[in-house]
């Protein structure tokens, strides 16, 4: 286990709101959205909630502050097909596979 001084790491999750039914018709634009922020090395883990609840995502190489602007982009959170929350966490331990995370 590696022990370091670390970047941050967030957890980002897009819970389904009211406007669920709504998702078919931003879809395109939220997978482009999820496909723009692993092409820019941002998301490092996009994966559904289950059952059915939403997504989740694993992000870093940014602040605070850029990703909250970034998820605010996203469609499903503008059209309020989701709701999202940002999940904030200072490394400190991890297993060498994830070593990176605490250079």
């Amino acid at each position: 286990m590696q022990q370091k001084g670390a970047e941050q790491v967030f957890i980002i999750l897009l819970r389904f709101s009211d406007n669920k039914g709504n998702a078919g018709e931003f879809m395109q634009g939220h997978n482009e959205w999820i496909k723009r922020g692993m092409d820019e090395g941002v998301f490092l883990l996009v994966g559904s909630l289950q059952p059915a609840q939403g997504g989740a995502i694993i992000a870093h190489n940014t602040t605070r502050a850029d990703l909250e602007a970034r998820v605010n982009s996203d469609p499903f959170v503008l059209e309020n097909v989701v709701k999202a929350e940002i999940l904030e966490i200072t490394p400190s331990k991890a297993d060498p596979r994830l070593g990176f995370l605490l250079d």
